[in-house]
């Protein structure tokens, strides 16, 4: 039939085979036509979170800051410790229901008797503290520069912290980041995102992490940086993200433990192809056994604990009158996060597993610095923020395109494939398989954290 037209099978073949060839050659071409178009950045916006009107000029100096404590809040802690109702755990339920009420009678005789405030905010003051009026708040950080050496290069870092934690996560990491690295050392600036701990708490709606990075951009530019590095998880990852989508030239490299890909129908195609043939889809043998079985690890153990995020995405200030009020039900909230996300597996033990990784010194240090502010209710509200808008959020569709490095700790609450950080973060220095460790790396790995960002400013760097 072909030779009525003149044309040969292999003429035929030859056709449809430069046809499909356009094709493909269009659609990778209308690929890159849509890559080169999707926004690089987002705007940098501007906000005024403070009571009343903005005035017409905001004070811009930094002030010194000393974290104090009394007499009479430590008396009212007591008080209150003393006052506590307790509810009777069922029996082997350990931590599955929550907090298991044996062991927090435990843990608050032992912040009654044994915990010592005043020592505690010593050593809080270790680092030298400020503040400085940012937007309508007082934003607070730390600063901490490294010893004076010969040679050496001195890069500055921001690290920020999450949800229930705080700038004091990072108190173990600090002196492994500023000492010397064959010639290279950190300047460390820990901020509090506004509403947690010491930062003032927006009196506006609408706070969210566009907000909080454009602030923190503010913070740095203030302190004289041009160009530095981020650090973050949880929230802090959400935050530093929108730093690097809003000035990228000024981001030199980003530095995640939590991070999130752009959910596509690939991804979905991977799940399904992903266990059995891996290679097709770009995973690892580690991502397999890290991801699968998927229902079980991403979707009823997600459920089972992320009831606290739709409280907090919805009445934050309901909940937040319970644990504003009461020392020990806040402890219970907070520390609960401390041991299911830290290792799930800790869910099964009758102490929650909390004292395997942490001090109790160290984690009611971390509760103090929430119960002395009265900074639960404005910490929670920054879920509502977050949540309430999501499907017309520019930084959710834009991707960020500065030097990426991320660390991705087995007991994080979800494993991302770098395959799939990728549709988000388009540049990626390098990404590593942590060998233990869980949400509060900081906390509970400082010293593989540290590993791990030195590695990769060096070689954002070429140091």
């Amino acid at each position: 039939m072909w030779k009525c037209f003149g044309w040969s099978l292999h003429s035929a073949s030859h056709i449809f085979s430069t046809a499909d060839s356009a094709v493909a050659i269009g659609g990778i071409l209308a690929y890159w036509v849509f890559r080169s178009k999707e926004a690089k950045t987002i705007p940098i916006g501007h906000g005024w979170w403070g009571k009343g009107k903005k005035p017409l000029s905001e004070d811009d100096q930094i002030h010194t800051f000393t974290i104090t404590t009394s007499d009479e809040e430590i008396k009212d802690l007591h008080a209150r410790l003393d006052l506590t109702r307790y509810t009777d755990p069922l029996e082997d339920s350990h931590f599955n229901f929550g907090f298991n009420s044996t062991y927090l009678k435990r843990v608050v005789s032992h912040w009654r008797n044994v915990y010592d405030w005043k020592k505690q905010v010593a050593a809080l003051n270790q680092y030298p503290h400020f503040k400085t009026k940012i937007e309508g708040l007082d934003v607070h950080f730390i600063r901490v520069c490294p010893p004076s050496r010969e040679n050496q290069k001195v890069v500055p870092l921001m690290l920020v912290h999450g949800w229930p934690g705080s700038f004091y996560e990072f108190y173990k990491i600090i002196p492994l980041l500023t000492q010397n690295h064959d010639g290279v050392a950190f300047e460390v600036i820990c901020p509090s995102i506004p509403g947690y701990g010491y930062s003032e708490a927006p009196q506006k709606k609408g706070f969210d992490s566009v907000a909080a990075a454009r602030i923190f951009l503010t913070l740095m530019e203030r302190l004289g940086f041009s160009q530095f590095y981020l650090h973050g998880g949880d929230w802090g990852s959400a935050i530093t993200t929108n730093m690097a989508q809003m000035k990228p030239d000024c981001v030199k490299g980003l530095h995640l433990t939590m991070f999130f890909p752009r959910r596509n129908f690939k991804m979905s195609l991977s799940l399904v192809i992903g266990r059995y043939l891996p290679f097709l889809v770009g995973f690892t043998r580690e991502d397999v056994r890290r991801i699968y079985p998927y229902f079980q690890k991403n979707v009823w153990q997600m459920l089972e604990e992320t009831g606290y995020m739709h409280i907090q995405a919805t009445k934050p200030d309901t909940a937040g009158c319970a644990v504003n009020n009461s020392p020990v039900g806040l402890a219970a909230y907070i520390l609960e996060k401390f041991s299911s996300w830290t290792d799930m597996k800790y869910r099964d033990l009758s102490d929650g597993g909390l004292e395997r990784m942490f001090t109790l010194d160290d984690l009611l240090t971390n509760v103090m610095i929430y119960w002395t502010t009265s900074s639960m209710t404005s910490s929670m509200r920054f879920y509502k923020e977050n949540f309430g808008n999501l499907i017309n959020r520019l930084d959710f569709k834009t991707g960020v395109f500065v030097p990426t490095g991320l660390a991705a700790f087995p007991n994080e609450l979800m494993h991302n494939p770098k395959v799939w950080a990728q549709t988000k973060y388009r540049n990626i220095y390098s990404y590593t398989f942590m060998p233990r460790g869980g949400h509060f790396p900081a906390f509970e790995e400082p010293q593989l954290l540290a590993d791990d960002i030195v590695q990769f400013v060096k070689k954002v760097g070429k140091i």
